[in-house]
C-alpha cells in the first residue's frame, strides 16, 4: 500500500473530502463500472439508486453528499470543478431524469434515487455508499459498496476485506525506503545519512518521473497559496443555514499593520481563509482531509510570506508532511468519522509540524519529535460539527491546529529529538482513543456542540 503525497494532498473543492470528494469518485466510479456491464445489453429501463449509510447520512445534507453523488454520476470530477458554478450546474443536473451509460438511458432521478439511511451504520466503516443498478423488474442486477475512508480517499467492500494487515506504506518490493513505522523511518534515515524528504522523494520517483512530480507539487502549493489569498480578501455569508460570517478579511485587516501582532494572529488568518473557502464549496487542497484543508497551507504560507523560502523548501515541507500523513492513515485513520476530529486537525497539525521542523533544519529525531507533540495534544478531540456543516467549530479549530504546529516544530527544534513517547504510540493512542469514542462525537452531529445550539 503506497500513499504517495499526490494522494493525500489532492485538489478538489469543499466542505468534505470524505462527504464529498469521496462520494464523487465512488459514483464515478460506478458509472464507470455500470457502463461495461451494460455493453452488448439489450435496450431496457434500467435504474441507479444510491444508499448514504451512517455519518454519510446523519452529515450528508450539510456536507453535500447528495450533491457529490449527482456530480459523479454525470461524470464530474472534483478537480475540474474549479471555476464553475457547482449550485447552478447540480441544480440543472437535478432537473435530467437519465443517465446516458454506454448508450443506454438509465433512470436516475433527484431525490428519489439517493436514499439517506439512518439506521445502523455499515461494520466496516462509518462512511458507507450502497449503489444498485436495476432492471425492468427491480431486480438488482449490479450492486457496489463503497467506503470513503477520509481524504478523498475510495475503497470497495471487497478491497477491504482482501487488504494484508501487514502492508507497507512504502512498499518493500518497489521502494528503497519502505518504512511503516516512525520507528523504521528514523531507523532507515540514521542508516543511510537521508532526510525524511529524500527517502519519500526516492520512494515517490519510483512511480513518478521527478519532472511530473515536481510540476504536481508545485501545483499544490499554488492551490493551497490561492486558497488562502482568495480567503483572504472574501467577505460575505457561507452557505447552509447557520449564517456564519466571513471573518478571514477582517482579521488580516486588523494585523497587518498592528506591531502587536503575533504569529499565532498570521496562523489564524491564513488557516481561517483556507477553511472559510472549503465551508464555501470553493476549491482546496485536501490536507490530507477538507475538514483540516487549513492547517498545513496556514503554517507553510506563514513561513514563505515572512521568511526566505525557495522552491524546493516547499517541496521538502511536502514530503516531509506526506511521510507523517501517510504513517497515521496506515496505522490510524485521517478520518473525522471513524476516529473524530483527532484524526483530522490532529494529524494536519502533526504533518505541519513535521514538515516546519524539517525546513527550519531539523533533524529526523526533531521532526518525529514535533509531529508527536503535535498530535498528542488532539488527542480525544471529537467531530461535532453545528447542523453538519464544515463550520462550527471547524473553521476556528484549524487555527488552532496550525498554532499547535508552529509551536510543536519550535519546542522541538530546542531539544535534541529525544523524547519519551514515541510517534508510533502515540498514532496507536490515537487510534484507541476513536474506536472507543461513541458514534455521537464522529461525525455525525449527534452530540458535542452539534447540540448545545442557542436558540435566538
Amino acid at each position: 500500500m503506497f500513499i504517495s503525497a499526490l494522494e493525500l494532498f489532492k485538489i478538489g473543492i469543499g466542505p468534505s473530502s470524505s462527504h464529498t470528494i469521496g462520494p464523487m469518485i465512488a459514483a464515478r466510479q460506478f458509472l464507470r463500472t455500470v457502463e461495461v456491464t451494460l455493453q452488448n445489453r439489450e435496450p431496457a429501463e434500467w435504474r441507479i439508486h444510491c444508499i448514504l449509510k451512517g455519518s454519510l447520512a446523519y452529515t450528508g445534507k450539510g456536507h453535500a453528499t447528495d450533491r457529490a453523488v449527482i456530480l459523479g454520476l454525470h461524470g464530474y470530477e472534483a478537480e475540474n470543478l474549479h471555476g464553475l458554478n457547482v449550485s447552478d450546474l447540480v441544480e440543472q443536473l437535478s432537473t435530467r431524469r437519465q443517465l446516458d451509460c454506454a448508450g443506454h438511458q438509465v433512470a436516475f432521478k433527484v431525490p428519489e434515487n439517493i436514499e439517506f439511511d439512518f439506521g445502523e451504520p455499515l461494520p466496516e466503516h462509518p462512511n458507507g455508499l450502497i449503489f444498485h443498478l436495476f432492471d425492468s423488474t427491480g431486480r438488482s442486477v449490479l450492486e457496489e459498496t463503497y467506503f470513503s475512508i477520509g481524504g478523498g480517499f475510495i475503497t470497495t467492500k471487497q478491497q477491504l476485506q482482501n487488504a494484508s494487515e501487514t502492508a507497507f506504506i512504502e512498499p518493500v518490493a518497489d521502494s528503497p525506503y519502505p518504512f511503516d513505522t516512525a520507528k523504521s523511518m528514523l531507523a532507515m534515515a540514521k542508516q543511510n545519512d537521508l532526510s525524511i524528504a529524500q527517502m519519500k522523494l526516492a520512494n515517490e520517483l519510483t512511480r513518478y518521473s521527478e519532472n511530473e512530480l515536481t510540476a504536481r507539487l508545485d501545483r499544490i502549493w499554488q492551490a493551497m497559496r490561492d486558497c488562502v489569498e482568495s480567503g483572504l480578501k472574501t467577505e460575505g455569508i457561507l452557505p447552509g443555514g447557520l449564517k456564519v460570517k466571513r471573518r478571514a478579511k477582517a482579521l488580516l485587516a486588523q494585523i497587518e499593520d498592528d506591531p502587536e501582532t503575533t504569529v499565532n494572529d498570521w496562523l489564524c488568518a491564513y488557516a481561517m481563509a483556507v477553511n472559510e473557502e472549503n465551508a464555501a464549496g470553493h476549491r482546496v487542497v485536501t490536507a490530507p482531509t477538507n475538514g483540516a484543508a487549513g492547517v498545513i497551507p496556514a503554517v507553510l504560507y506563514y513561513y514563505v510570506k515572512h521568511h526566505r523560502t525557495p522552491a524546493e523548501k516547499i517541496r521538502e515541507f511536502l514530503l516531509t508532511a506526506a511521510a507523517i500523513g501517510g504513517l497515521i492513515k496506515h496505522m490510524s485513520s485521517i478520518s473525522g468519522a471513524e476516529v473524530g476530529c483527532q484524526g483530522e486537525v490532529g494529524s494536519a497539525s502533526a504533518m505541519a509540524a513535521a514538515g516546519l521542523c524539517a525546513i527550519r533544519g531539523g533533524t529526523p529525531e526533531q521532526i518525529e519529535n514535533a509531529a508527536e507533540i503535535a498530535l498528542e495534544h488532539h488527542l480525544g478531540m471529537t467531530c461535532d460539527p453545528v447542523m453538519g456543516l464544515v463550520q462550527i467549530p471547524c473553521i476556528e479549530r484549524n487555527g488552532f491546529g496550525a498554532i499547535k504546529a508552529y509551536a510543536a516544530a519550535s519546542l522541538a527544534l530546542r531539544g535534541n529529538g529525544e523524547h519519551f513517547m514515541p510517534l508510533d504510540s502515540c498514532i496507536k493512542a490515537m487510534k484507541e482513543t476513536g474506536l472507543e469514542m461513541s458514534h455521537k462525537y464522529k461525525e455525525t452531529s449527534l452530540g458535542g456542540l452539534a447540540v448545545h445550539i442557542i436558540e435566538c
